[in-house]
């Protein structure tokens, strides 16, 4: 009779619910066996789910890929709302029908997970491009406009042209097919890969930002209105990267807060 070592190490072999294996195994009635089943089964039923879950969110690509169109790029931004640093967008071509574990919108996953799920995308992107339009530009365009324009930078950085774009809730002035999607970092996995890239990017961003700007928490805010960010401003005056557009640095402004140089 084999030991409970060697039938968790059979189990670790399984990769499918309904093998055969799992089936002989459930009529071993020591409970270090049954434990045993039990766990596996759960991680495979995981398993299944996170890949049902990226199936779904492969959607947009699938159909794609069904007109022969094989590189496809997901764009996304971070950072429209905030009230200091700069808007960054990426824009991520994956391979043909890749699956990476747990990708998803960034705002889904949690904060710790970000760099791991950052990394997978690098090592599996057949090309990542980055476009940052800072706070200046923000300033003189409004934050609408400095998105599109770093969503194009974004584009033009990719060392291999898309035939295909898929954007998160924005139509770009370029002369390649598109589409975009509402919430599209939550329903296409190219989307939510560029979702991830310009997070991380951006989060990089601040916390050099919260080095040279001590006093405003940009490490935890990223730049939004917090508490502590507020509380900063009253303290410290505006740092040469807030938005002297938005409210309430505006306002401050003409009430004649301290602008540090």
């Amino acid at each position: 009779m084999a030991t409970i070592k060697e039938i968790k190490a059979q189990l670790a072999q399984i990769d499918d619910l309904d093998s055969a294996v799992l089936q002989e195994l459930a009529d071993d009635e020591r409970s270090g066996v049954q434990a045993a089943i039990k766990k596996r089964r759960k991680e495979l039923e995981a398993e299944r789910n996170e890949d049902l879950r990226l199936e779904k969110m492969l959607a947009y690509e699938r159909a794609l890929y069904e007109q022969g169109i094989e590189t496809v790029a997901g764009i996304d931004e971070v950072g429209r709302g905030p009230l200091a640093g700069p808007v960054v967008a990426a824009a991520v071509i994956l391979p043909k029908n890749c699956k990476i574990k747990g990708l998803n919108d960034s705002k889904k996953i949690p904060k710790k997970q970000h760099e791991k799920i950052y990394q997978r995308i690098l090592d599996q992107a057949l090309a990542v491009g980055i476009g940052i339009k800072d706070n200046w530009v923000i300033d003189q365009v409004n934050i609408y406009e400095a998105t599109k324009l770093a969503m194009i930078d974004a584009v033009a950085e990719l060392n291999l042209v898309p035939q295909y774009l898929l954007i998160d809730a924005m139509t770009l002035n370029l002369d390649l097919p598109q589409q975009s999607i509402i919430k599209g970092d939550a329903n296409s996995l190219s989307i939510a890969a560029a979702s991830i890239v310009a997070k991380v990017n951006r989060d990089r961003i601040m916390l050099d930002y919260e080095q040279q700007y001590p006093g405003y928490d940009f490490i935890h805010n990223a730049g939004y209105g917090t508490k502590s960010h507020l509380e900063g401003l009253d303290r410290f005056g505006i740092t040469p990267i807030h938005r002297t557009s938005f409210e309430p640095i505006k306002s401050m402004l003409r009430d004649g807060f301290t602008q540090l140089p």
